[in-house]
Parts: C-alpha cells; sequence; structure tokens
C-alpha cells in the first residue's frame, strides 16, 4: 500500500505540475498575441476587398484587396494610409474627418456615396469594429469635378438673323 500512495503522491504531483506549465503555456501564447491585437487597435489596421472600383478621395482602387490604417499609434488620429493587400506597395494617404455613430457593431463598416454618372462609387465613412468614432472621406475628386462643371456651365446663347 505504500507503493500506491507513493504512486498517488507522485501522480498528483505530476498533475499539478503539468498544469502549471499548460496554465504558463497558455499565458505566454496569450502574452504573444496580446500585443498584435493592440497594434491593430491602435492604428485601426484593417483589410478591405473591393469587387469593382472605387474612389478614395480622387484615389480610384480597382477590385481587389487592401489594407486601410491610420499614419501613426498616436499624434494625427485623421491621416489614413492605404496599402496593397500585402503591404509591400504604398497606395495613397488621405485626411479623413472625425465622424461618430450612435451604435457600434462588430465589424467593419464601410459605407460610399451614391455613385454618379458611371464614376466609381467613393468611400463615405469608415468604422473600426466596436467603435463609435470613424474617419468621414470627402466625396472623389473625380466627381467633385464632374458636379462643379455641372454647375458652372453657362447657356450659350445664339441669335437668329440680323436686325
Amino acid at each position: 500500500m505504500v507503493v500506491l500512495q507513493a504512486g498517488a503522491t507522485k501522480n498528483k504531483t505530476m498533475k499539478h505540475y503539468f498544469s502549471a506549465i499548460a496554465v504558463l503555456a497558455v499565458s505566454l501564447m496569450g502574452s504573444v498575441l496580446v500585443p498584435a491585437l493592440k497594434a491593430d487597435e491602435l492604428d485601426k489596421r484593417t483589410i478591405i476587398k473591393v469587387e469593382e472600383s472605387i474612389d478614395v478621395q480622387g484615389t480610384v482602387l480597382p477590385p481587389g484587396s487592401y489594407v486601410m490604417k491610420l499614419l501613426g499609434p498616436s499624434g494625427d488620429r485623421r491621416t489614413v494610409q492605404i496599402f496593397s493587400a500585402d503591404e509591400t506597395h504604398f497606395i495613397a494617404t488621405v485626411l479623413a474627418n472625425p465622424t461618430y455613430r450612435l451604435a457600434p457593431t462588430s465589424d467593419t463598416e464601410l459605407k460610399f456615396y451614391e455613385a454618379t454618372d458611371g464614376r466609381p462609387r467613393s468611400l463615405h465613412t469608415w468604422f473600426y469594429p466596436g467603435d463609435n468614432f470613424g474617419f468621414e472621406f470627402k466625396s472623389g475628386a473625380s466627381e467633385v469635378m464632374a458636379r462643379s462643371a455641372r454647375k458652372h456651365t453657362t447657356p450659350t446663347n445664339s441669335s437668329a438673323g440680323g436686325h
């Protein structure tokens, strides 16, 4: 019986060590993931996939995948950079205005201006998951120029005959 008790004590000790090692391993893996999650929250790194061309303040993005994120982890929180999906190719930097929504969602939310005259839709707002504050973009430059041209066209006067 002494042998069984010694084995039982050894078993309890091994279970205790195994539990401690498992907890330590899980906490170490968790601590490795936490900085990556926090980095995404700081720079709002978001991967978007567009199936048709979109306009982001004058930069037209053809169908494909892109990364949008804030310029830096602190400082100006309105400067948005756009990269290729693998972040090896810089595409554009745009200045967004802050905007607000009443209820945050658990997903990224992108809203667009209405498309006009066969031009690509322009990105209007971008909200990061869980945030009430987001980013508002001006309508695309091509759309603004088209509206301006329509407003400033003057009808031509023609006179018939020579009185």
